[in-house]
């Protein structure tokens, strides 16, 4: 039996092993890839999510894995553009999430975690106790096809948005409305590029770009066109070819790799949690990664579940989970109020050019958004 089962091996499933990891606990984390990995992500960490992992002393390894970014550029229509520097001392760092995410799973190892990947988790187990019902760890079924069942006290799971613990559970679903879909793909010979990430927001869509190591730009469309995923490649250099700003900085770009599609992106949870099970990264919600903030989300909210999992683990299966839930708002409540208001500006043409006039006659309001996304207070 182990005390904390960590079902995804991600950065919040990472995050929460490490932290729990050092406090002496036995955790296992699962993970039914093999690492590294690749992950379709816009691929930076703002200067909060880097603030974060300075303060575990995990952010020199990461900084030499990846770039500085120095700030983001955001455009709208008519040609608008701003762009805002973080503050001093502060950055973000862009950096392949496959690269990242094993990394962060290396640290855990490191500290003491176990490890098991090509592992899915097959189906939860549940102890009665005293008429009171409560999730204690899970059958999990290793490479070969062998189930094994593993009890554990506290189970987190932080195995994405498609999770199957919080799906399985009923504490998460797919809203029916804002669905949107991502298409990713690695490019050489960008024009234009420079040590700030990039947000160009168009009625309908947006796409994000950054230049990761490796001499390549991530360019991540984020759009509602569900029919378009039937030829991703082809809806995305249809919006690259007919945006003004972007047609001439793609004309001689060329793609490393088959594009990646994820979809529908947002996930809704009712519940941080459960008796005996907490819920952490994009199984705990997600959003579109329209202001870049996901992975600062991700590992902090990582941080908030290995504390309720110390304080599920003292007190029992059935304390913790609402705790998690009410750090959760109260960590994360305004921005996301913030994120979806601009998320239902982008997806309207009319709201774009509005905003678009707004952005040029008050620049500054932009910059200042744009540190409030990158969590650089």
């Amino acid at each position: 039996m182990v005390e904390v089962l960590i079902a995804g091996g991600g950065p919040a499933g990472s995050i929460a092993a490490l932290i729990l990891a050092r406090a002496g606990i036995r955790v296992l984390v699962v993970d039914r890839a093999a690492f590294p990995r690749p992950k379709l992500c816009g691929d930076t960490l703002n200067p909060g999510a880097v603030a974060l992992l300075d303060r575990l002393g995990l952010g020199a390894r990461i900084r030499s894995r990846g770039l500085r970014v120095d700030g983001m550029v955001v455009t709208g229509q008519r040609g608008v553009a701003v762009r805002g520097l973080y503050p001093p001392n502060q950055h973000g760092i862009a950096i392949t999430r496959r690269d990242l995410d094993v990394t962060l799973l290396e640290a855990a190892a490191a500290a003491g975690a176990q490890v098991q990947q090509r592992t899915l988790v097959k189906s939860p187990i549940f102890w009665d106790r005293q008429h009171r019902r409560a999730l204690r760890g899970a059958v999990l079924t290793r490479p070969g096809g062998t189930a094994v069942r593993v009890p554990a006290c506290v189970t987190i799971a932080a195995d994405g948005r498609h999770s199957h613990l919080a799906f399985g559970l009923g504490l998460a679903r797919h809203p029916r409305r804002g669905r949107r879909w991502a298409i990713g793909q690695y490019f050489q010979d960008v024009h234009g590029t420079s040590a700030c990430g990039e947000m160009h927001i168009r009625g309908g869509h947006y796409i994000g770009i950054a230049t990761v190591p490796g001499d390549l730009v991530n360019v991540c469309l984020v759009t509602e066109d569900r029919a378009g995923m039937n030829e991703p490649a082809a809806l995305l250099q249809k919006h690259l070819r007919a945006d003004p700003l972007l047609a001439v900085r793609f004309a001689s770009a060329r793609p490393v790799q088959p594009p990646s599609v994820m979809g529908p992106l947002a996930v809704e949870a009712m519940a941080a949690g459960a008796p005996g099970v907490l819920l952490a990264g994009d199984a705990a919600g997600f959003v579109d990664p329209m202001t870049g903030d996901g992975l600062r989300f991700a590992l902090r909210g990582a941080e908030l579940a290995a504390r309720a999992a110390i304080v599920m683990l003292e007190r029992g299966p059935h304390v913790g989970y609402e705790q998690l839930g009410r750090w959760r708002a109260a960590e994360f409540g305004t921005k996301h109020r913030l994120n979806r208001v601009l998320r239902r500006i982008a997806g309207s043409a009319a709201a774009v050019s509005l905003a678009s006039v707004t952005a040029a006659i008050a620049p500054a309001v932009v910059r200042r958004l744009i540190n409030i996304a990158g969590d650089a207070a």
